[in-house]
């Protein structure tokens, strides 16, 4: 089954099967966005949990390490809850949209990227900010410079994020609504495939995943290879 799932995916791929094609844009959009407008947020986060000590910051590092386990639909239910047209952002009408998508994606993707670029400043000598500020360095600068330090263990965390966002299914399925031409992703297809019974194109719709990730893969090593 899985040769003839591998051969089905192939024959997706090369036959330029539109829906297929859509669906795997889909995925790669809505996580892509996700991640960006996470990363906005999480590397001043991450840094300045690293650098700084102010009251409450332990208690907020433990809670980042622990939402970092936080299951999908316990993202999807939050947002649902607020999104819905019950909810205090219903008039908004964002539920069963991409941006319902993006919203949950990005807040799946929070803890992760903060706590592991949290872990990946921590490592830097905290001598570096004093330094570069007797050196004349804008704050702009010094969170630069900070960044460029500690690039690979960032990007890890990117695609750490990157690869939580694209394999979820409980907040797409919830907000986006799966919905053909639209909503509809990568793993909220191969779930209504199985339960379709078609297990051959839901087999093949994981491998075309699977290959989407090993790509994301493949170019970020090569960036911190080049950066090398």
């Amino acid at each position: 089954m899985l040769l003839q799932s591998f051969s089905r995916a192939v024959q997706l791929l090369l036959s330029g099967n539109r829906e297929v094609f859509f669906i795997a844009f889909t995925s790669l959009q809505l996580s892509s966005i996700s991640i960006l407008i996470s990363s906005l947020i999480s590397l001043p986060l991450g840094v300045l949990l690293a650098f700084k000590d102010f009251s409450g910051r332990r208690v907020i590092i433990i809670i980042l390490n622990t939402m970092m386990s936080l299951p999908t639909v316990v993202i999807g239910l939050l947002v649902y809850s607020l999104i819905s047209r019950s909810g205090p952002l219903g008039g908004m009408g964002l539920l069963f949209s991409r941006g319902a998508i993006i919203i949950g994606q990005t807040l799946l993707s929070l803890p992760i990227i903060i706590s592991l670029v949290y872990g990946a400043i921590s490592r830097i000598d905290r001598r570096l900010p004093e330094t570069l500020t007797t050196l004349g360095a804008h704050p702009g600068d010094i969170f630069i410079m900070t960044l460029k330090e500690g690039k690979t263990a960032i990007l890890s965390a990117l695609l750490a994020g990157f690869g939580r966002v694209i394999g979820e299914v409980g907040v797409s399925m919830m907000l986006g609504g799966n919905i053909r031409w639209y909503t509809r992703t990568l793993t909220t297809a191969i779930a209504l495939e199985t339960s379709k019974g078609e297990f051959e194109l839901a087999l093949a719709l994981g491998l075309i995943l699977l290959v989407i990730s090993f790509a994301v893969n493949l170019i970020l090593h090569w960036l911190v290879k080049d950066e090398r």
